[in-house]
């Protein structure tokens, strides 16, 4: 194995470690919105992912595209909740409110 297969390895591993973090707050999160904000991390840290296994087999090219996909996906799918949570959030009535 070569040296920079060795590295790209290496980081696949490490990235795949710094998703461990995001599960546990998406199965302990005690509010939504910590399990909101570890799916948006979960989705930045894929695409990086994608790249890497496609530096790793010599393909970057079509890895790329896929990851930049999926980074305008998570984009537009937390900008979406987002909305929602905000819209969810103005309908409930506020406790002292007349």
């Amino acid at each position: 194995m070569e040296l920079m297969e060795t590295a790209f390895l290496l980081a696949i591993i490490a990235v795949l470690l710094l998703l461990l973090p995001y599960v546990w707050r998406i199965a302990q999160g005690p509010t939504v919105f910590d399990r909101v904000q570890a799916l948006n991390g979960i989705g930045t840290k894929v695409p990086v992912l994608l790249v890497l296994i496609g530096l790793l087999f010599q393909r970057a090219d079509m890895f790329i595209d896929l990851a930049l996909a999926l980074f305008l996906l998570n984009l537009f799918t937390t900008l979406l909740v987002a909305k929602y949570m905000r819209r969810k959030a103005s309908s409930i009535p506020q406790e002292g409110a007349s």
